[in-house]
């Protein structure tokens, strides 16, 4: 079964990270990941397999059972950084007392 990216990259976060019941994650997980499959966490982790994936989605699911990333709890922190990055990416205001008006704003 192929799917886009975005697809599966949705599905894990709904299906597998954002899954409380074990048996329809377990499921999603089996659907998604081939056996062989590498899951590395932000803290170094790496977890190899369908039942270490398995095992650490719970273990991250349950330090915050209450989320639900349907209403946007998870994307919310995303969001927030992205949009912290693309206002430091903005271009600064030009001083033209410094750069002639023929030449580029350099700051």
């Amino acid at each position: 079964m192929s799917y886009s990216i975005s697809t599966l990259l949705t599905r894990n976060l709904h299906g597998v990270f954002g899954e409380n019941d074990p048996v329809r994650r377990r499921a999603a997980i089996d659907e998604i990941f081939t056996e062989d499959a590498v899951f590395y966490d932000a803290r170094g982790g790496v977890y190899r397999g369908c039942d270490e994936i398995d095992q650490i989605a719970g273990t991250i699911r349950a330090t915050h059972p209450e989320a639900q990333p349907a209403a946007g709890v998870y994307r919310t922190a995303a969001w927030a950084r992205l949009r912290r990055r693309r206002d430091q990416l903005k271009p600064k205001p030009c001083l033209r007392a410094i750069s002639p008006p023929s030449q580029p704003c350099i700051i």
